[in-house]
């Protein structure tokens, strides 16, 4: 378990507290030494989730209680998101709204060796520490992510995620959608997320895949398909497409970000 950053559930704990550090800590609570890679935390960035965010988090109080830590990082809700978090999480931080900015603000305070990036629409298997944990270590592998499977019932949308999987099996680019993660010491060697405002999952996996292919689990983290079924398959399809190619081919991320979010997802 990495000592930095690491806080416990009963310490009332202010939002957005700094860590105690070590050296304060009463010596029976003082962090241990720990095999490699044996720890993980789960960081999740927010914004005006309050209608899901507790049932969200509720599904991951197992993994709480088998010592995973979960930080939310909330970009400025106004819906009560961050009371509604709050009993449901080890910390609950505020941080300038962008996914890359509140990913990595919630990394730098976590105290897992490894971090899981989640969205707060998405689902984990019911044993995903252990997956992830065992994986990482059987492979020596330094990142990775999981299947993915849309949550509607639309037979187009088991082809949808096919692609997306089959995809990120042949590029080694993972999604955010995929639950993206990575040994805590090579994402800040890499730097972290670049503070882009769109495209920052492609853009770390491209960062990332100059250190090894990420590990692929066939288990599937559950994803929100609102988005497929608020704008049509095919048309977000052809938007996905369409933003992908566009950065490839230089286009500034903001732009991107002004269409995609220009379609209220």
């Amino acid at each position: 378990m990495r000592g930095e950053g690491r806080g416990t559930r009963d310490d009332g704990e202010k939002q957005g507290a700094l860590p105690h550090s070590d050296s304060a800590l009463p010596s029976s609570l003082a962090p241990r030494p720990s095999p490699l890679l044996s720890s993980l935390t789960i960081v999740v960035p927010t914004l005006n989730e309050a209608p899901g965010i507790v049932s969200f988090l509720q599904a991951l109080q197992p993994l709480r209680e088998r010592g995973v830590e979960l930080i939310l990082v909330d970009g400025g809700s106004r819906d009560g998101t961050v009371a509604a978090a709050s009993p449901l999480a080890d910390r609950v931080l505020s941080s300038p709204r962008g996914r890359a900015l509140q990913m990595n603000a919630g990394a730098a305070l976590a105290g897992g060796d490894v971090l899981l990036f989640l969205h707060a629409d998405a689902r984990l298997p019911g044993d995903a520490e252990r997956l992830i944990l065992d994986g990482l270590r059987e492979t020596g592998g330094g990142w990775g992510r999981f299947d993915v499977r849309l949550s509607g019932c639309a037979p187009m949308l088991r082809i949808v995620e096919w692609m997306m999987n089959r995809r990120s099996r042949l590029t080694g680019i993972a999604t955010g959608d995929q639950g993206l993660f990575v040994d805590h010491g090579l994402f800040d060697e890499v730097g972290g997320f670049p503070a882009i405002a769109l495209m920052e999952d492609v853009a770390l996996s491209a960062t990332l895949k100059r250190h090894g292919r990420p590990l692929c689990l066939a288990q599937r983290v559950v994803a929100s398909s609102r988005r497929w079924e608020k704008h049509g398959i095919w048309g977000t399809i052809a938007l996905m497409w369409r933003l992908r190619l566009a950065y490839f081919l230089g286009a500034e991320p903001a732009r991107l970000a002004e269409i995609y979010y220009g379609r209220g997802q």
